[in-house]
């Protein structure tokens, strides 16, 4: 796993932003950095199976990446990254079945990354990136 951490001036989280605005507004910089930073393809964002979602199925070369954004202050006691439990992979590796079941030719390779995304209201917020994050069993299939 590696990290890769990215602080650029970004547009300003407003100070009274909603739970739902503050997430988005922390995906919407993941995004710009998967396309900028990182050159992925986005694919798709927000996909939802049942009870829990995909926040964005990107394409990294040939390599299907499922990212898990988690949105923080940048003052949180718990790292956006640490606060993906058991019970969150459990969630996430039922809807990645999901996903890939649903396609007609299903990737040879697939990985799960994490963006870390800490939010600072004065728009200087920092985007970590956790790439090939272990989630899945090496003898996972769909």
């Amino acid at each position: 796993m590696r990290e890769s951490i990215l602080r650029r001036r970004h547009p300003q989280l407003p100070a009274n932003a909603s739970r739902a605005e503050r997430g988005q507004f922390g995906e919407d910089l993941a995004v710009a950095h998967c396309r900028r930073a990182l050159g992925y393809k986005v694919i798709t964002r927000n996909w939802r199976y049942k009870k829990g979602e995909i926040d964005l199925v990107c394409r990294d070369a040939d390599i299907l990446v499922f990212i898990e954004v988690r949105s923080r202050a940048a003052e949180a006691t718990v790292s956006g990254y640490n606060s993906v439990d058991p019970a969150k992979k459990d969630v996430l590796r039922k809807v990645y079945r999901s996903y890939l079941k649903q396609l007609l030719h299903p990737p040879k390779h697939f990985r799960f990354d994490i963006i870390d995304v800490a939010l600072v209201e004065n728009g200087e917020s920092e985007v970590r990136h956790y790439k090939n994050v272990p989630l899945f069993h090496k003898h996972f299939s769909v």
